[in-house]
């Protein structure tokens, strides 16, 4: 597993020249092109592009969940790909928080439970503080009176406000949303949305991916995939309040 000892102070993640090919057929199809940046701690960066331009492919690449065909990926300066798969399932537990589409709440727990199961997976925090810190998570992002229903018993954006909290359980140095507003209603995104700039202002480090570019452009950075390459990355520098 190597070090990336350029990488620039408090850098949480970076992406260097990452490419990734797919075959298809006798075919060779080049997906991602040299994508190379970086995202320091405390940024909030949103990825936007059109469908098929290697959204998916990239947040594949940073959550481990795929290899890049060349280049590397760091996440606070260990280069992941490296790894086994059980280790890539314990280093994800600890370091990356994932915010899902389509929540992906365990049907027979109820939120207080999925949010408690990130830290035993992990073996985060001792076993008598995990209640308390996850009842603390949906206490913030407003679930106070919930805690004990399943996630049939609630809406799609308390459902989404839940897995949140399950992202934030472990603490972890970098969180991942893949398109999380875009299963909701207008009213109910931005009430999400407004969370994520509740944690960016605490100073959380936060990628989202999303194709809702009203939203993107009030995150203070915004990256743009076109046919796999970075077609612009631009500093908007002041989020939109909600």
């Amino acid at each position: 597993m190597s070090i990336d000892t350029n990488a620039p102070q408090n850098s949480v993640l970076r992406l260097i020249e990452v490419e990734k090919h797919f075959h298809l057929g006798n075919s060779i199809v080049p997906v991602l092109k040299g994508i190379t940046f970086s995202v320091q701690a405390g940024e909030f960066v949103s990825i936007v592009g059109p469908s098929g331009s290697g959204k998916s492919t990239l947040l594949n690449m940073i959550t481990g969940i795929d290899a890049p065909t060349a280049g590397d990926v760091l996440v606070t300066g260990r280069s992941i790909h490296g790894m086994s798969e059980n280790e890539l399932a314990a280093w994800r537990g600890e370091n990356v928080g994932i915010i899902f589409q389509f929540f992906q709440m365990l049907p027979a727990l109820n939120l207080l439970q999925n949010v408690i199961l990130p830290m035993e997976f992990a073996k985060q925090y001792p076993r008598r503080e995990r209640r308390d810190r996850a009842i603390e998570l949906l206490e913030l992002v407003g679930l106070a009176d919930h805690l004990n229903k399943l996630p049939n018993m609630v809406s799609g954006g308390q459902q989404q406000r839940a897995a949140v909290a399950r992202a934030m359980a472990n603490d972890p140095p970098l969180l991942l949303a893949d398109e999380p507003t875009g299963n909701l209603d207008a009213a109910t995104a931005e009430d999400v949305f407004g969370i994520f700039l509740r944690l960016a202002a605490q100073g959380k480090t936060i990628v989202m991916v999303t194709h809702n570019r009203s939203l993107a452009t009030r995150v203070p950075r915004l990256i743009e995939i076109d046919d796999g390459i970075i077609s612009r990355d631009e500093v908007i520098g002041v989020t939109g309040s909600t």
